[in-house]
């Protein structure tokens, strides 16, 4: 099973070719219109390229034709590597929350993408990964609540499942320091959930003294938000740094 990369788009040229050799792909590549190698699976070809690679493709019922964007190369060789195991998955998404989640994005059983950003950078991260899927599903796991609880209202237009996130982050050995997180995701995004549409906590006094705390350590003035403020930056309503702010016009 082959892919073929049969385009005049140089951009789209470079960018899946790159892609398909950070992947370590098997893959090769033709002129345009040229016979298509034996074995191939997947021909993947800019939008602007003359429809002759796709009619020669058309001719082999065993291979499909997949177009490259030259702005997002990595998901035409997301669609061609789920084309060639068969089938194209579903979209699943899995999330371990916290103030730096990780992010694993899975396609079938097979993980295409992996991220480790800011909280504030997730719903950004998730809605750019699920755009063009058909059917996707964000999973995320329930130990940090807070923060859960923020991406679940988040993602709001997106379908989101709670899961059991007992037992998910994997012992690290040597060498794999800051991996738990995005490993962690992967495990919730292969464990089913339970389909939720909001989840309002209500904060344990020891979570919003957490949050002053945070207000006091940022604070040059080693100020503290008061609990009322805490509170609202629980619920997602204000961000730290706003509440601090609103703190200090108050008085």
């Amino acid at each position: 099973m082959t892919v073929v990369v049969a385009t005049a788009d140089f951009e789209v040229y470079h960018g899946v070719v790159n892609e398909l050799r950070d992947r370590g792909v098997t893959f090769t590549t033709v002129e345009p219109g040229d016979s298509l190698p034996e074995g191939a699976t997947v021909l993947i070809r800019a939008e602007g390229d003359d429809d002759s690679a796709e009619e020669i493709a058309d001719a082999d019922a065993e291979v499909e034709t997949v177009l490259a964007d030259p702005d997002d190369p990595r998901r035409a060789v997301d669609e061609a590597l789920a084309r060639l195991r068969g089938g194209e998955g579903r979209t699943v998404v899995g999330i371990d929350p916290g103030t730096r989640p990780g992010i694993a994005v899975l396609s079938g059983d097979v993980v295409v993408a992996a991220f480790h950003v800011p909280l504030a950078d997730v719903s950004e991260t998730v809605r750019r990964e699920v755009a063009d899927a058909v059917d996707p599903v964000v999973r995320i796991g329930d130990g940090a609540r807070l923060q859960g609880s923020q991406l679940v209202r988040e993602l709001e237009d997106v379908a989101v499942e709670l899961v059991d996130e007992t037992g998910t982050t994997p012992y690290l050995g040597t060498g794999a320091r800051g991996m738990g997180d995005v490993l962690a995701a992967v495990n919730i995004a292969r464990l089913e959930g339970e389909r939720v549409e909001g989840r309002d906590i209500e904060p344990t006094a020891g979570e919003l003294q957490v949050i002053k705390n945070k207000s006091r350590e940022r604070a040059a003035d080693n100020r503290e938000i008061d609990e009322e403020l805490a509170r609202r930056v629980a619920a997602g309503d204000l961000t730290l740094e706003e509440a601090m702010a609103e703190h200090r016009n108050g008085e």
